[in-house]
C-alpha cells in the first residue's frame, strides 16, 4: 500500500489490474482504467502479462472524481496518454505547448468517461475485511451465510443484515461481484474460461457463464473479445 499527493490513472494496455484501496477492490480489465484521488492508500496487482500506463494528475485539477472508480475509457483517450508519455521531457517550448494542449483534452474527455460498475465495496469492518480477504485468498469457497457466520462468530441474520447495511447488497450479490472481479482478471490474464470457472466454485461451465452474463450482459468470451478488438 502506498499513496502520493497526486491523483492516478492506471490504465490496463494488455492483460488486467486490480487495485486495493480504502473501502473496496476495483477491477481494471484491458481498456479501461481505475481513477485514484491523490492521498489515498492503495495498491495496484498486475496480472500475468499485464501492461499499464500511468497517468498523474496534478491536485489542483478537482473536476475529476473524488472517490476511486473504473473508467470505461475510449481508444482515442488511451492512445493520447500514450503519446504524452513518450514525449521526451527535455523537449522543445513548441512541443511542451503541444503536450500542453493534449492534456487539456485529455482532462475534458476524462470528465467524461463512464463509470464501469467494477468495483466490489469493503468496508471499514472488522467481519467484512475478514471474510473478503478469505474469498480474495480462496474465491472457490462456496460456504453458506451460515457457515461464514459460525466462523465469524455471528448469527446468519446479524451477517446478513450488515453486509447489506454496509453494501446495500446481499451476501450473495456481494460475494457474486467478487467472482466478477476476479473472473476478469484471471481472464484478462489469459485463463480460459473452463478454468476460471473450476477456480471460483462453480459445477459447470455453463453456470458460470450465466452468472457473468447476467452481471456484466456479455458471455465472457465475447465480453473478452470486444475488449481486445478496441
Amino acid at each position: 500500500m502506498h499513496q502520493h499527493s497526486k491523483g492516478q490513472l492506471v490504465i490496463a494496455l494488455q492483460g488486467g489490474v486490480m487495485c486495493r484501496a480504502q473501502g473496496g477492490l476495483w477491477m481494471v480489465p484491458s481498456g479501461s482504467g481505475v481513477w485514484i484521488p491523490g492521498n489515498v492508500p492503495h495498491s495496484n496487482h498486475v496480472g500475468a502479462n499485464g501492461r499499464i500506463c500511468l497517468l498523474f494528475v496534478d491536485p489542483a485539477v478537482t473536476t475529476l472524481p473524488a472517490q476511486c472508480c473504473t473508467l470505461s475509457l475510449t481508444p482515442m483517450l488511451i492512445e493520447m496518454i500514450k503519446h504524452m508519455a513518450a514525449v521526451p521531457a527535455d523537449s522543445h517550448a513548441d512541443t511542451d505547448s503541444h503536450r500542453h494542449m493534449i492534456a487539456h483534452v485529455v482532462l475534458e474527455e476524462l470528465r467524461r468517461m463512464e463509470v464501469a460498475a467494477l468495483h466490489l465495496p469493503i468496508p471499514e469492518d472488522p467481519t467484512m475485511i475478514q471474510i473478503a480477504n478469505a474469498l480474495i485468498g480462496d474465491p472457490g469457497d462456496r460456504s453458506t451465510v451460515a457457515q461464514w457466520a459460525e466462523r465469524v462468530a455471528m448469527s446468519e441474520r446479524s451477517l446478513a443484515r450488515l453486509v447489506s447495511k454496509k453494501t446495500s447488497m446481499s451476501f450473495g450479490r456481494w460475494r457474486q461481484q467478487l467472482y466478477v472481479i476476479i473472473a476478469l482478471q484471471r481472464l484478462s490474464a489469459g485463463a480460459t474460461v473452463q478454468n476460471v470457472s473450476d477456480d471460483l466454485g462453480y459445477e459447470s461451465v455453463s453456470a458460470f457463464i450465466t452468472m457473468f452474463k447476467g452481471a456484466l450482459g456479455k458471455p465472457p468470451g465475447r465480453f473478452m473479445a470486444e475488449r481486445i478488438a478496441r
